[in-house]
């Protein structure tokens, strides 16, 4: 079993150079997950990455075993295999940022090593984007315009294809 170092919460405030309250409430408010135990607090190595990530911008983070297949390395999620760009083996996290994601309504011929079937399960919408999962054997969030939305007839039920390049997602242990 690997050990993860776990951070006090206190820790974790001087590595982002923010004060041990604003920690707290970033807890609270479900920004930073980490462990109750009993009366304390602790942050794992691995939701401190979760976090860093996130507040890149990937939404995408899940948890995978590399295999090579072909000369190609793939991220297996269950049933669900994503050709990757590692060096890494055994078990990873990888992520995908939703706007490196395109959607398309049929397959076509590209570079993308990446293309996925799935239907639409949930739209949010803002003014100018909208956020469309996608569930292609897991839930997988992809960033487009409104327009394309609207343009497409994008709608909970559709079916699509997620498309991405194996250089859009990121492998980390």
């Amino acid at each position: 079993m690997n050990e993860e170092t776990l951070y006090k919460p206190e820790e974790i405030a001087q590595k982002l150079k923010l004060t041990k309250g604003t920690i707290y409430e970033m807890i609270k408010r479900g920004e930073l997950q980490a462990h109750h135990i009993g009366r304390y607090i602790r942050i794992s190595d691995t939701q401190f990455e979760a976090y860093l990530l996130k507040s890149n911008g990937y939404e995408n983070i899940y948890e995978a075993t590399l295999s090579n297949k072909n000369g190609e390395t793939f991220a297996n999620i269950g049933s669900v295999s994503i050709c990757v760009n590692s060096k890494l083996e055994g078990n990873v996290k990888i992520s995908i940022r939703p706007e490196n994601i395109i959607l398309a309504k049929g397959t076509f011929e590209s570079s993308a090593r990446n293309l996925l079937k799935g239907n639409v399960i949930s739209i949010i919408n803002n003014d100018d984007s909208a956020m469309v999962v996608v569930n292609i054997g897991i839930p997988i969030k992809a960033l487009i315009t409104t327009k394309s939305l609207i343009e497409m007839g994008i709608e909970k039920g559709t079916e699509l294809y997620v498309v991405f390049k194996t250089m859009s997602v990121t492998v980390y242990k």
